[in-house]
């Protein structure tokens, strides 16, 4: 009741400190087959004193978003913890709207190493516990999308039969390009954990080195694949959990802290958006991002993306102009509200955009000339019944360089 209470007063919490890391929701895993405990809430724990990055590598433009989910259904009602697979392709398909790069956990780690640079904007995608639908649901849309993934998997969930991921699942995904991160043993709840606290610091200690390294131990060795990142079970950590990360070499460990990751963020407390099925917000603020946009050569610049309804500039078109006309044809939705439409541009805010009844077209004319190599546009309504759109209308269209310095006739 406790958790269930927070959960509001959390999410309160994250869309007023926007992009900055903030207290995460407390989705609750639902009951699977009997398999030691089920997986943990995702309790949300004050997060222990941040450990600053030992190296010397310096920031860059570069932001990534970390996307957690976990259970997968188009039949289930949703819930915190399951969203429905229509939806979750819809939100890969936005992805690719907006121009983000999604990435692989090899690529997120030479960046954070300072080994590779990466488009400004990216997005990473991790898939919590091992629940079979990732197989069944999810991983046919990642494939159809092209994006690379990472499994956090605990030991006693792996081949544990009836809604758990089976050793052949997880070695066809891993076939795929999918990484593999620990998640523990058994998935403690933060109340586990405390209990050996309070039995003292050698009971926390054989506790905590079997959650974190007999699971990494049982992953490299099943699948053969060098295991270096963990995700805490429910976004719970304490102090004595870093110096075991250190220990067992993990080089990145993954809270449910929501908010940007950049090259200096600490590598134990990582931040990642977990991503909710009965709470679309959580998918908006992963995907927001405050500055900047999708680099040259991050695959996108030039190569429209289809949007549901057209709009123009295109996603991923390039202009040559610093003062285009934006414009959604809304034609298509039904029971539209006018009253209701708002356009927001980057670096403007929410903009005095028209709506023609006639055409029903929502336009605007950039009133002060662009200067980022790309711009986001987001469209929302509301139909008459004050229902929005499952998936807000974002994309992205890129800024010809050379017309960026076109002098002012020349525009």
């Amino acid at each position: 009741m406790v958790r269930r209470c927070l959960i509001p007063l959390v999410l309160a919490l994250a869309l007023a400190w926007g992009q900055e890391p903030a207290p995460a929701p407390a989705p609750t895993v639902p009951p699977v087959a009997p398999v030691g405990p089920s997986p943990a809430p995702a309790a949300v724990t004050p997060p222990a004193p941040a450990v600053e990055p030992s190296s010397t590598v310096q920031d860059d433009a570069t932001r990534v978003s970390i996307l957690g989910y976990h259970d997968f259904s188009e039949s289930l009602p949703e819930t915190a913890m399951r969203i429905r697979t229509s939806k979750f392709r819809k939100q890969m398909e936005a992805i690719k709207q907006l121009g983000l790069t999604v990435i692989s956990l090899d690529d997120y780690l030479a960046w954070k190493r300072g080994e590779k640079s990466l488009p400004e904007r990216c997005v990473l995608l991790t898939l919590d516990d091992g629940w079979k639908s990732v197989y069944t649901d999810a991983f046919p849309v990642l494939k159809e999308f092209g994006y690379p993934f990472s499994l956090y998997l605990y030991k006693n969930y792996v081949d544990g039969g009836g809604k758990a991921l089976s050793t052949v699942m997880i070695q066809e995904m891993i076939k795929s390009g999918a990484s593999i991160g620990s998640h523990s043993v058994t998935h403690p709840f933060p109340g586990d954990v405390k209990s050996r606290v309070k039995k003292g610091a050698d009971a926390l200690d054989a506790y905590l080195r079997s959650e974190m390294g007999e699971s990494q131990r049982f992953l490299e060795s099943k699948f053969n694949r060098k295991v270096n990142t963990y995700a805490y079970p429910g976004g719970f950590h304490l102090e004595e959990m870093f110096k075991l990360a250190d220990e067992f070499k993990y080089v990145s460990l993954f809270t449910v802290i929501p908010g940007k990751v950049k090259r200096s963020t600490p590598d134990k407390t990582t931040p990642r958006y977990m991503i909710l099925g009965n709470y679309d917000k959580v998918f908006e603020m992963a995907t927001s991002f405050r500055d900047g946009g999708a680099a040259p050569g991050s695959g996108v610049v030039g190569v429209p993306a289809s949007t549901p309804v057209p709009v123009s500039p295109q996603a991923g078109e390039v202009v040559n102009s610093r003062l285009p006309l934006i414009s959604v044809d809304l034609v298509t939705i039904a029971d539209l509200d006018p009253a209701t439409l708002v356009m927001k541009v980057a670096g403007f805010g929410e903009v005095p955009a028209l709506f023609d009844p006639a055409s029903k077209r929502l336009s605007w004319r950039v009133n002060r000339k662009l200067r980022q190599s790309s711009c986001q546009v987001s469209v929302s309504w509301k139909d008459t019944h004050g229902k929005p759109p499952e998936i807000p209308l974002r994309w992205s269209f890129s800024i010809d360089k050379d017309a960026a310095y076109l002098p002012e006739d020349a525009q």
